[in-house]
């Protein structure tokens, strides 16, 4: 398998090097693997902190910036970042309004970003917590305890980051991201495995002619192996699970989003069928995002998420943000 790296065992630094000479409003420590707005602290503001481990870009440190996160934390490829990591991001977003960690559910996330809130807090810094588990696809898999946090994380970044952007507190901060994870359902279609830097070829076999339904962003096996098929046939499968779960009643957010080597030729034929099936079963779409946002390394596939959206939520979704891997407004 061929990777545009020079040793596994860099990958990570050498990415963060790279996004801090592509992103210099951006204070990039290399070392530490903390990734935070230059401007922080914000006086005033609530801090956002999210991570995770890497491989999922832009996911998570492409969305630091103004309207999204404070800081980011990226651990080693499809690996927790440890809480070291995550009490110094905090401690340096933290202006005396408080610090939302925004956690996607994997048991590693889980512990490590408990334990640094009890670390932030020892030392004087107030922390509330979301927890992200928005994939229907399965329950308890490899690397959770209940349902996967997947796509909507990026929707409880950006309507959270917008929140904190216009200096509401806390806990009214807490409450939107809370808000938005539970309105949120998500399910992943893999047509290739992905292959880590490590291994170096496909972390599971998938034979050609083949596809996994409800595939999880590490390459966790999903609810069922089919033959291949038609982009419309995916898109009834994922919006069906989806919609089934959800019942949304108001106008929804749609992600469609590309697992990493997916092209846009593709993803937008995508969601026109999403779309196509979203009208069939009566659910009016408010606002689409169209791109690869939650990858999973060179996986190809595709990810459908949908957030029941009240106005509050789209307004905020309508701020401006400044990020690398999302802007507009700005």
């Amino acid at each position: 398998m061929k990777m545009l790296i020079n040793v596994p065992e860099t990958v990570v630094a050498d990415a963060l090097r790279g996004l801090a000479a592509a992103h210099p409003e951006l204070t990039v420590d290399v070392e530490n693997r903390v990734i935070v707005r230059r401007d922080a602290p914000v006086a005033g503001k609530v801090g956002l902190v999210s991570g995770g481990g890497s491989g999922h870009e832009p996911l998570h440190g492409g969305f630091v910036g103004p309207g999204m996160l404070s800081a980011a934390c990226p651990g080693e490829v499809f690996t927790s970042p440890v809480p070291d990591q995550m009490l110094r991001a905090a401690a340096a977003v933290d202006s005396g309004a408080g610090v939302l960690f925004i956690v996607k559910n994997y048991t590693g996330d889980v512990l490590n970003f408990d334990m640094a809130a009890e670390l932030a807090e020892d030392e004087g810094i107030q922390v509330a917590k979301v927890l992200v588990n928005d994939d229907v696809a399965v329950t308890d898999s490899l690397y959770t305890a209940g349902r996967r946090g997947t796509g909507a994380t990026l929707f409880v970044e950006k309507i959270a980051g917008a929140a904190a952007d216009e200096g509401m507190p806390l806990e009214r901060v807490e409450a939107i991201a809370r808000q938005v994870n539970e309105n949120s359902r998500s399910f992943g279609v893999a047509l290739s495995a992905c292959s880590t830097p490590a291994k170096g070829s496909p972390t599971f076999d998938l034979p050609p002619g083949e596809l996994e339904l409800g595939i999880g962003i590490h390459g966790e096996p999903g609810r069922e192996r089919r033959a291949m098929m038609t982009s419309g046939e995916i898109a009834e499968v994922a919006v069906e699970a989806v919609v089934e779960d959800l019942r949304p009643r108001n106008p929804v957010l749609v992600l469609v989003n590309g697992m990493g080597a997916t092209p846009l030729l593709e993803l937008y034929g995508f969601n026109a069928e999403v779309h196509r099936v979203l009208a069939a079963r009566g659910v009016p779409v408010a606002r689409v995002l169209v791109g690869n946002y939650v990858t999973s390394l060179d996986m190809a596939g595709a990810s459908v998420t949908v957030c029941q959206a009240d106005e509050e939520m789209l307004r905020l979704w309508d701020a401006p943000v400044k990020t690398p891997g999302l802007r507009w407004g700005v």
